[in-house]
């Protein structure tokens, strides 16, 4: 099966309403990552000095060596930085989520003390902060379970929210494999959660954020003061909430670390922000695992319906081998291209087997014409129809013709397969019975080049409206 795993149709034209509680219009949701004692370094057993995310642009991993000026700033976000964050968080009565290293926990038991006192959800950001691109799945799995393990053992209780960060092409499906966390962040790829088909699971995900991060201060196309973090900020949360004041509500993630806007130069513009959004009705404030709880509850797992891009062969060409009349080979040839996510709703599989018919030839597209019913003909008064042909003519009340009307379509299949060479086809749930009378009357005139063109396009609404129904 040739089937592409990137998605990207997500939500659609109509993303659904978040439907936050108390019918707010934005769920602003603070982030603090905790991963002083966690980086790269030679005392943690690493190879290498750390070289991301400091004051240090351009830093490079020194090899066998400690280097004493980044850790001094890592040290920084420990020291002061995080307790100028709990400082700023309390005093505005706002809960955070603190993505926490485990190993970097376990260093800081009095951080950890703080953010309990405090309210905030300590969430699992991995067991070092360290990069998992260059792992096996298993050594990172094995990295993973010790991380819940050492997390529950500092913190008291297991973790319920991951985000690794810096992450493998595994790391999704082996914290959903877990079967420990209400949701995953590793994406940056909604403004709403969703959920994600994750092996036999489905896996809430709450994507997280790297535009409305202050690890853009240390970055080379970034964050030069804090009155750009600000401005930042602001605009987010102002497209966002026009959009819940418009009926979409949706969630802004906004990232911080200790070490970075934890500097009294860049707090400023987060307390600045903090104060904006007090200045506004309908802001739910939440921790990422109420987040969670709230979409858990009120936008559940959809059903695990086999999906078409999950389907085998055999029940792709069994569920839509119909979907063009009597043709099941389009399906079969539809289900060996690259297949996805995109292709599980009536608009991605209609163009998969709308390819397979245009590219078709034209013998076998005149094949398919000829497999279409006369409308209101023999078949029709034999109750020899498809199921779909039959509900189909129905909703045009073609099934219920005087014999005058009857007479008038007998007379007119006949004139127009006479002059084409195939039937008349329409899209009958478009049309009342004397809209397609008359476009019977208007197109039987056209050339049949011309109604060759015509009555594909009609076939391909046919079958839109079919998955459409099925879907």
């Amino acid at each position: 099966m040739n089937r592409y795993p990137r998605n990207f149709r997500g939500y659609g034209a109509d993303a659904p309403d978040a439907a936050w509680p108390d019918g707010a219009r934005i769920a602003v949701q603070f982030v603090v990552n905790y991963e002083e004692g966690g980086e790269n370094c030679l005392l943690h057993g690493d190879a290498a000095s750390e070289a991301f995310l400091s004051e240090i642009v351009g830093a490079q991993p020194w090899p066998g060596q400690r280097h004493w000026n980044m850790e001094s700033i890592y040290d920084y976000g420990a020291r002061a930085g995080f307790w100028r964050l709990h400082r700023l968080f309390t005093g505005a009565q706002i809960p955070v989520t603190v993505y926490g290293v485990a190993s970097a926990l376990a260093r800081a038991p009095e951080q950890v003390e703080a953010m309990q006192q405090a309210g905030w959800e300590i969430a699992s950001h991995g067991l070092k902060w360290i990069d998992y691109k260059d792992h096996s799945a298993e050594a990172e799995n094995a990295d993973m379970l010790e991380a819940i393990r050492l997390h529950t053992e500092v913190t008291g209780a297991q973790p319920r929210g991951w985000y690794c960060g810096r992450t493998s092409v595994n790391t999704v499906a082996l914290a959903a494999a877990s079967g420990v966390f209400d949701y995953v962040s590793d994406t940056y790829d909604d403004d709403l959660p969703y959920w994600m088909d994750v092996g036999d699971r489905e896996q809430l995900i709450i994507p997280y954020t790297l535009d409305c991060n202050d690890m853009r201060f240390a970055t080379a196309q970034g964050f030069n003061s804090g009155d750009q973090f600000f401005a930042y900020l602001r605009d987010t949360f102002d497209a966002l909430y026009a959009e819940g004041t418009a009926g979409a509500a949706k969630m802004m993630s906004v990232g911080l670390h200790c070490r970075l806007v934890g500097r009294p130069g860049r707090v400023q513009a987060l307390q600045r922000f903090i104060e904006y959004i007090k200045g506004f009705e309908g802001v739910w404030t939440p921790r990422r695992i109420e987040i969670a709880e709230h979409w858990h509850r009120v936008h559940p797992a959809p059903p695990r319906g086999q999906r078409p891009s999950r389907m085998d062969k055999a029940a792709f060409v069994e569920a839509f081998g119909g979907i063009f009349e009597h043709s099941p080979w389009i399906a079969e040839r539809a289900f060996d291209l690259e297949l996805g996510p995109a292709h599980d709703s009536a608009a991605g599989l209609h163009n998969a087997l709308a390819r397979m018919f245009r590219s078709a030839a034209h013998a076998e597209k005149l094949a398919v014409l000829n497999a279409h019913p006369d409308l209101a003909g023999k078949l029709a008064a034999a109750k020899s129809l498809t199921a779909d042909s039959t509900a189909e003519q129905a909703s045009a009340g073609l099934d219920a013709l005087t014999d005058a009307e009857r007479a008038q379509f007998t007379q007119l299949n006949s004139d127009y397969v006479a002059k084409h060479g195939f039937p008349f086809i329409i899209a009958v749930k478009d049309h009342d019975k004397a809209g397609i009378l008359r476009a019977f009357e208007t197109r039987i005139a056209n050339d049949t080049e011309t109604e060759f063109a015509t009555a594909c396009r009609q076939v391909e609404r046919i079958a839109r409206l079919r998955l459409e129904d099925k879907l």
